[in-house]
């Protein structure tokens, strides 16, 4: 298997930090409007790249820096002899500073500005260069009639630093906003650019450092981490004298009537994932197919809490939730499961049961939850969640004291010191029933293999993640248990059983 190549910065910066460093850079010396050049040269390389052969190009240009960038593109483009037309949105007369200096580079090389009307013709590739990253609350007229007359023209677009309308800071799209078939972002990315909605507005990512000095970049201050190659958390090599006792006893917990398939899958990819010994706790009327399936996995029916207890002073991780339910049984087993101080995975129905009051949280481990989860875990709306997905995650891994998974497009790590980490692999072919149980047993085993927690959900949400964007490069239909063998190749090449 291919791994995934990746040469974008791993830094995560706010929009905040973002406006920092490009303060420092000129503070350093290099003039702004050099910067904007450097900026604009960039664009225009991105998009001669991707259309070579377009020959016409419309900007669509705001009032901010973000529309000097536009003007400069549409210098460059004139000067190549393309068809060009710039469409301010707004009075081209109120830039000030840079962007005022662009403007009359654009003028001054015969570029045609016109103000924008709703007959305005898009043509060629549509730049945006309408907003830039400064944007907090929603879109306003008439920038948004842009915008939205954009998105139905069918044109190509390339967005200038981030797509109009998309917020750098949580990927959340400000009333409307621009659908990118190509955006080129500059000095530091924006955690924004990868997460909650983003997906669907930036299309291609390119980035440019515009030639900044790498010292400063490498000083600035960051938000979160991208998860790569460059960065994962790695199992150590086994030595040969190896056995089973030494890479930990995970016990699943779940699968209560109807929901058997969710627990033995969660067992079946902590097996997968290297734990040494895994045990199953779920109902007795699953036992027969659990032992059909995979008889690796030691197979307990439990009926009380009781019962449980007397598995669980074996175990040296528990997964609990897949398939649990929320009925009295499940309540049952939470509650002994909550009490046990080995580091424990809550996903699913134990975190629909602490959200409600009917559990304590375990003392240390992972929960996974996802958006509608999370939601109820804070006791908000699950589009409050996404309206800031890096807010909630650290609210929740403060809140449980607890390392967080929240999943979704741009999955997110977050610790309770504070600690972020995104990871942007994935496919929509994941969207499908039994995948959040894979990630519930991975994590496990990589926890019963010695992992800290934050560690362990870093590198078994990148593992997941990628398995996944491999598999749906296949197309529709993935099932979850797709994903096991997947996985246990992904994690030999990045961390070898044998040296």
């Amino acid at each position: 298997m291919t791994l995934p190549t990746d040469e974008m910065p791993l830094s995560l910066h706010s929009a905040a930090q973002v406006r920092d460093l490009d303060a420092r850079l000129i503070a350093a010396g290099t003039p702004g409007f050099e910067l904007m050049q450097r900026a604009a040269h960039a664009a225009w390389r991105a998009l001669r790249r991707r259309w070579p052969e377009a020959g016409c190009i419309s900007v669509l240009a705001g009032r901010g820096n973000n529309a000097g960038d536009g003007y400069l593109v549409a210098a460059l483009a004139q000067r190549a002899g393309w068809q060009v037309r710039v469409f301010a949105v707004g009075a081209a007369d109120a830039l000030a500073g840079d962007a005022a200096l662009a403007r009359d580079e654009a003028l001054a090389v015969g570029v045609a500005v016109q103000p924008w009307t709703e007959c305005a013709p898009l043509e060629g590739v549509v730049v945006d260069a309408l907003l830039g990253t400064g944007l907090s609350g929603s879109v306003r007229e008439p920038c948004a009639q842009a915008i939205r007359l954009l998105n139905a023209s069918g044109q190509p677009v390339l967005a200038i630093d981030i797509p109009s309308g998309l917020c750098a800071d949580s990927g959340r799209v400000l009333g409307v906003a621009v659908r990118a078939d190509l955006t080129v972002t500059f000095i530091g990315l924006k955690l924004g650019l990868f997460t909650a909605d983003a997906p669907d507005q930036v299309g291609e990512l390119v980035f440019d450092d515009l030639q900044a000095d790498p010292d400063l970049l490498a000083t600035a201050p960051s938000q979160a981490v991208r998860l790569a190659l460059g960065n994962l958390p790695r199992l150590a090599p086994r030595p040969r004298t190896a056995h089973k006792g030494q890479f930990g006893h995970l016990l699943v917990v779940g699968g209560d009537l109807g929901f058997g398939g969710a627990a033995l899958l969660a067992a079946e990819s902590a097996l997968r994932s290297g734990a040494g010994l895994v045990s199953l706790a779920t109902r007795m009327e699953h036992i027969a197919a659990s032992l059909a399936r995979r008889p690796e996995v030691m197979c307990a029916g439990v009926a009380s809490a009781n019962q449980l207890l007397a598995l669980t002073e074996k175990a040296d991780v528990l997964v609990v939730g897949p398939g649990l339910g929320q009925g009295a049984w499940g309540r049952a087993l939470l509650s002994a499961a909550a009490g046990c101080t080995v580091p424990q995975v809550w996903d699913a129905d134990a975190l629909n049961l602490l959200a409600v009051g009917l559990a304590q949280p375990p003392s240390a481990g992972v929960m996974t939850p996802h958006p509608g989860e999370a939601a109820r875990l804070l006791g908000i709306s699950t589009a409050e969640v996404q309206a800031d997905r890096p807010k909630a995650a650290l609210a929740l891994a403060q809140r449980f004291n607890l390392c967080v998974v929240l999943k979704g497009a741009g999955s997110l790590v977050a610790a309770p010191n504070g600690r972020l980490a995104l990871c942007d692999h994935g496919h929509p072919a994941m969207a499908g029933a039994g995948l959040g149980d894979v990630l519930a047993g991975l994590l496990g085993a990589l926890l019963a293999q010695g992992m800290d927690s934050f560690d362990a959900a870093c590198l078994a949400v990148w593992l997941h993640a990628s398995a996944g964007k491999t598999l749906g490069a296949l197309g529709r239909g993935i099932a979850a248990s797709d994903l096991i063998p997947t996985i246990r190749q992904l994690l030999e090449e990045i961390s070898p059983c044998l040296k």
